[in-house]
């Protein structure tokens, strides 16, 4: 029988947006009974569990699944950050938990496990019942309202429902030569861990609580490369801010609506949110640091292609073994040369992931299929966004004939871009797996550099529009082609140590 890529799926996911008559009592009323739910008490303390596959981390809209952490809670409110002690109620901020009181089992998973990112979440560690997040004010939610599963303090339950499981193995290949040895040390030191998706996680949900009190219908995806599984542990977090299934006009109602975010950000939260910036681009955003997290972040307001190319470059990502380490060479080599920046006229690192994606899908025996043109179905562009975590389960394993190295297939990408790929008349398209001619219209007409995005077909490059920066770009790519063919060095393209201590 054919086996799933993604074999521990749930079909499980977000609720759709009910019609405007039964928002209120349908949305938060969808709870599976067999799911652990979230409570709270007279006094406003939420008790938590830091299992993010959990019912409210569904329903309020993570995208998720990652290996457990037990992390010390922090309370989002309209004051300091607090972080609320282990301590019975009487004893409050006294001293810690004592780990002699945590199970010996929990403790091993915990301390342990030696897993990244990329990690299979099969267990979840719960946390003491003592430990809650205390939220003064905060308005209590149906969502709250959920069937108590009883005892299940000090268990450690198996996940069944997870809206974005792990790959049941994640391998990495074999490096036999110096170029991908190096490629190999430099992604094992620099992707993203477990504890860094979780801190953006922890500052989503609490976000998400906060925003709700503006917006109740409202749910906040994390979003990008926090979860397509080409983040780094320097990435940023980006999230999506879906206030109605319906699209709405950028330039004066998501403005409207993240004007009153920015305000909330600079008052009410202000503690623990720093520098809240409204920035007017095409799709709008805020820009803000988390003081808790240290992280800094951009929301946007129902972007949902978003969260469709979250899952499709997730897909990508766990398909081939040698993706993820190639688009993080590519991603750092780019900000080091000062060509990754879209707000500065040169590259999105989505626009990279991209590229990548693209030469692998044109090798003479390609890495990587299409997967919109195979599986149609599973990343339909119109698709509910309730539906959209169902597409990978969908994908059976994929094997590449290629066996090109990772030295081979970096040196290949750069030799592409820099000698074979026509900027002047084709278009970079991972949809069609191929380079195609530009249409004639205002998106692509007099467009230094094109490619497409995979669902709105728009062009994710349009940030280059100056002459200077794409000769700049071209140039670097030819650059780094001539000294790799000779030196088969990433040192002489990407200096290892400044890459490695920036990660």
């Amino acid at each position: 029988m054919e086996r799933n890529m993604f074999p521990n799926h749930s079909s499980l996911g977000c609720p759709s947006f009910p019609p405007k008559h039964q928002q209120r009592s349908n949305f938060f009323n969808k709870i599976p009974l067999n799911m652990l739910p979230t409570f709270v008490s007279q006094q406003h303390l939420i008790e938590t569990q830091f299992n993010f596959q959990n019912a409210v981390a569904v329903l309020n809209g993570n995208l998720a699944s990652s290996q457990d952490a037990t992390l010390q809670p922090v309370a989002y409110v309209t004051g300091s950050p607090v972080h609320v002690s282990d301590a019975p109620m009487s004893s409050r901020g006294r001293k810690r938990l004592s780990e002699q009181s945590v199970p010996y089992n929990v403790k091993r998973h915990r301390l342990h496990s030696h897993h990244s990112e990329t990690a299979v979440v099969n267990q979840a560690v719960l946390l003491p019942e003592e430990r809650r997040y205390c939220f003064p004010g905060s308005v209590q939610s149906p969502l709250f309202h959920a069937h108590h599963v009883p005892d299940l303090a000090g268990c450690v339950p198996r996940i069944r429902y997870t809206l974005f499981p792990e790959p049941t193995e994640t391998t990495l290949p074999v490096a036999k030569d110096k170029l991908s040895q190096q490629v190999l040390e430099l992604f094992q030191a620099c992707q993203q861990q477990t504890c860094d998706l979780h801190k953006k996680e922890v500052c989503r949900t609490q976000l998400q609580r906060e925003i709700q009190r503006l917006f109740p219908n409202s749910r906040l995806f994390l979003v990008g490369s926090s979860l397509n599984g080409f983040g780094t542990r320097s990435s940023d977090g980006d999230l999506c801010l879906v206030v109605k299934e319906e699209p709405i006009n950028q330039k004066t109602e998501a403005r409207n609506i993240l004007s009153s975010v920015q305000k909330l950000f600079s008052t009410s939260l202000s503690t623990y949110i720093e520098r809240p910036q409204l920035i007017r681009a095409k799709v709008p955003i805020v820009r803000f640091r988390d003081k808790v997290s240290c992280v800094e972040f951009d929301l946007n307001v129902n972007s949902v292609v978003g969260i469709r190319n979250t899952f499709l470059l997730r897909t990508y990502a766990y398909m081939e073994d040698r993706v993820r380490p190639l688009v993080l060479v590519i991603k750092k080599w780019a900000s080091f040369h000062n060509i990754n920046d879209a707000s500065r006229g040169t590259l999105s690192s989505y626009s990279l992931v991209l590229m990548v994606l693209h030469y692998l899908q044109t090798l003479p025996e390609p890495v990587l299929p299409s997967l919109q043109k195979i599986y149609p179905e599973s990343f339909d562009p119109t698709m509910q966004l309730h539906h959209i975590h169902e597409a990978p389960r969908t994908i059976p394993p994929y094997t590449s004939k290629n066996g090109s190295s990772l030295g081979e297939l970096l040196i290949g990408f750069f030799k592409y871009y820099a000698t074979e790929f026509d900027w002047s008349n084709q278009v970079i398209s991972v949809r069609e797996a191929k380079a195609i001619l530009r249409p004639d219209d205002s998106e692509w007409r007099n467009r230094f550099i094109c490619i497409e995005e995979p669902f709105d077909r728009t062009n994710t490059a349009r940030a280059v529009h100056e002459k200077q920066k794409f000769d700049l770009i071209r140039g670097q790519f030819l650059k780094s082609w001539h000294l790799l063919r000779n030196k088969k060095d990433l040192n002489c393209v990407l200096p290892l140590r400044a890459a490695t201590l920036k990660k």
